[in-house]
């Protein structure tokens, strides 16, 4: 690749000024940073477009693998249930839908205990009561009428 350093790029940008001049160099240059700018992003597109696709062909090998996997399992267990159901056949039969000797049991209802009208906070009352934290709110002139001065007559 092209070696630039610090004095080339100098040398580059003095012989700029001379070659175009002072007053359209600020032009040049701004055009010249916007077609490297268009230039950078095409390359990291074409990059990033590289990439999709060799994750695309990773994806294909992997789901080709799975796929295979999948069916080998699917076979084994086709082979299994094969040489189960075969073993089930020599058994007796069992008659599910005779009735049960025994009911079911069920538990019986507790009630919990709770009274689910009033909600409950998560600090307790007595705690709020001893750090002075208000359990009610105030309207403005309730507030002024329990905070106004006594007078004294």
């Amino acid at each position: 690749m092209i070696d630039l350093g610090l004095s080339k790029i100098a040398l580059i940008g003095a012989v700029a000024l001379i070659v175009i001049g002072p007053e359209k160099l600020p032009r040049v240059a701004r055009t010249v940073g916007a077609l490297l700018g268009k230039a950078q992003r095409y390359v990291s597109d074409v990059k990033a477009e590289v990439n999709r696709s060799m994750e695309l062909d990773e994806l294909r090998k992997m789901k080709d693998t799975v796929e295979t996997a999948a069916r080998d399992v699917e076979s084994s267990i086709q082979t299994t249930s094969a040489e189960l159901g075969s073993g089930l056949e020599d058994t007796p039969a069992i008659d599910y839908s005779a009735p049960l000797d025994v009911p079911p049991v069920t538990p019986e209802y507790k009630h919990p205990g709770k009274k689910w009208r009033v909600k409950q906070g998560a600090v307790p009352n007595w705690f709020k009561a001893r750090s002075g934290v208000r359990r009610h709110a105030l309207s403005g002139a309730a507030r002024v009428a329990r905070y106004r001065p006594k007078k004294f007559n």
